[in-house]
């Protein structure tokens, strides 16, 4: 019984251990403005990710079925990803954060709508956008933006 519970443990870390490898493959940036000088300096895209990371069910369905595949971390490295959350939690991020979220979002997403993808060029003038996801959870109409725009 003991043999089969460590078994179990070992398995359910490996398998933890795995996923959080794969996540922290992206390098999701905070700040815009830095984003653009990396941008501007590899000559590549900026994809704005709006989040509500702790309240917005969509949000959450998004990252898992088209964040976390394996098809997007590979197309990740054509672009530059800045991840623009708005929690209603007041410990997931700085205050300091939270306002400078909020001016982008009054920028860049007037409407409020989570999740929301915007692509920019380096110099921050948007290319394209992309609201909402589905609840069939269909993550083709999110890669055909990033077919369409990040290039």
């Amino acid at each position: 019984m003991k043999k089969a519970l460590i078994l179990c443990l070992l398995l359910v870390t490996g398998v933890a251990f795995a996923q959080n490898e794969a996540d922290s493959t992206l390098k999701w940036l905070t700040n815009l403005e830095k984003a653009q000088k990396i941008a501007k300096k590899k000559n590549k895209p900026i994809l704005v990710y709006f989040t509500g990371s702790d309240w917005c069910a969509p949000c959450k369905k998004l990252k898992q079925d088209f964040f976390e595949s394996e098809k997007f971390v590979s197309q990740a490295e054509n672009m530059v990803l800045v991840i623009i959350d708005r929690p209603r939690r007041m410990d997931i991020i700085s205050e300091e954060q939270l306002a400078y979220n909020k001016t982008v979002i009054a920028k860049y997403n007037k409407e409020n709508t989570f999740p929301k993808l915007v692509m920019l060029n380096a110099k921050g003038k948007k290319k394209g956008e992309i609201s909402g996801y589905s609840q069939l959870r269909d993550t083709s109409h999110h890669f055909a933006f990033l077919e369409k725009y990040s290039r």
